[in-house]
């Protein structure tokens, strides 16, 4: 199934799409605003699908539209990705870099609250962003979105995105939660961390090193990383993952070479062997016939006595007459036994 052309009604045409038509953008778009919301528009359309047959191609579509959105929204890397498809700059005019221009350019603050805002973060020693949600100025998304732009930097709503088990498996709680960083997923050999500023020096190396490929940073929320955490690091999250690898693992198919060894390794099975009839018996020698004919004895001797018992003290008292019978049946019939067991040649 073409899930662009079902479910995004994109024409066909070359596949994967470019970026903006994943999007449903004009070519080489450049509002921020407009990439995000349509975005956040098509990842709840297709979260619609991301159960039952069609999980894991929902799945891996949220995640192209994702990696999609974080590239349009990185002006380096937009910048970059246009020149690829065609696209030539003319020099551009320098735009508003500081968040609070930004938000008062959109509309979100004013002046003299952008000033209240700066007096407050250096008065309490904070960070522009932090002043503003404490002020109760913005929302933190929109504090956030707007230090993205400031820094040049994506923004990424960590509700509406899937980061790949197999990256955030390989980062330690203990790291995530001390530098409330999430690791997200690779793109195009470049992991991808959301963080609340730029991730230092340091600790860019150790992952660098920990995945071997360059990172880069996308910005999210505080609060919304530490919800996060608290949600993909969970003691049952991270056993729900483990139980899904074991299962993914247990129904993969062998590889090729493995499929050879182990028909190799299969005996085919043997004929099944006729039962061979028990082999006659030799004559015996003069020691066996020996034993065989005293032990011919002893039976013969007890069956006497067994018949006298059941003659005086079992048939006698209750009979009208001596069943004389009794002494013709046990001991015949034990001599007859005895001739084919013991004396038989």
């Amino acid at each position: 199934m073409d899930v662009y052309k079902e479910w995004l009604g994109i024409p066909d045409g070359p596949r994967p799409p470019d970026h903006y038509q994943l999007l449903r953008l004009k070519q080489f778009d450049d509002s921020v605003e407009r990439i995000r919301a349509n975005y956040k528009k098509l990842n709840g359309h297709v979260r619609k699908y991301a159960t039952g047959q069609y999980l894991e191609e929902s799945q891996a579509l949220l995640n192209e539209l994702a990696k999609a959105m974080l590239c349009l929204t990185d002006l380096e890397r937009k910048r970059e990705y246009d020149q690829s498809q065609g696209r030539e700059f003319e020099e551009e005019a320098a735009g508003p870099r500081t968040m609070d221009a930004i938000l008062i350019q959109q509309k979100h603050i004013s002046s003299d609250q952008a000033k209240e805002a700066r007096e407050h973060a250096e008065r309490a020693g904070l960070d522009l962003r932090d002043a503003f949600v404490q002020l109760k100025m913005v929302e933190p998304d929109v504090a956030a979105q707007a230090l993205a732009q400031e820094l040049g930097l994506p923004y990424v709503d960590l509700a509406d995105t899937l980061p790949d088990d197999d990256v955030l498996d390989q980062v330690p709680r203990a790291a995530v939660k001390q530098h409330s960083i999430l690791p997200l997923f690779i793109d195009q050999g470049v992991l991808l961390i959301a963080c609340v500023n730029h991730i230092d020096h340091e600790l860019e190396e150790e992952l660098r090193l920990r995945f071997n490929m360059p990172v880069r940073s996308v910005l999210a929320a505080p609060q919304a990383i530490n919800q996060a955490i608290g949600k993909y690091y969970s003691a049952d999250a991270q056993k729900a993952r483990e139980a899904m690898r074991e299962k993914d693992a247990a129904e993969a198919p062998p590889a090729a070479g493995k499929k050879e060894k182990a028909a190799a390794k299969v005996k085919p099975a043997a004929p099944e062997k006729k039962k061979e009839k028990p082999k006659r018996r030799g004559p015996k020698t003069a020691e066996e016939q020996r034993n065989d004919f005293l032990t011919g004895i002893v039976c013969l001797n007890f069956s006497f006595l067994v018949t006298y018992l059941l003659d005086w003290f079992v048939l006698v008292p209750n009979a009208a007459f001596e069943p004389l019978w009794i002494w013709f049946v046990i001991p015949g019939v034990t001599a007859l036994v005895v001739w084919q067991v013991f004396w038989k040649k």
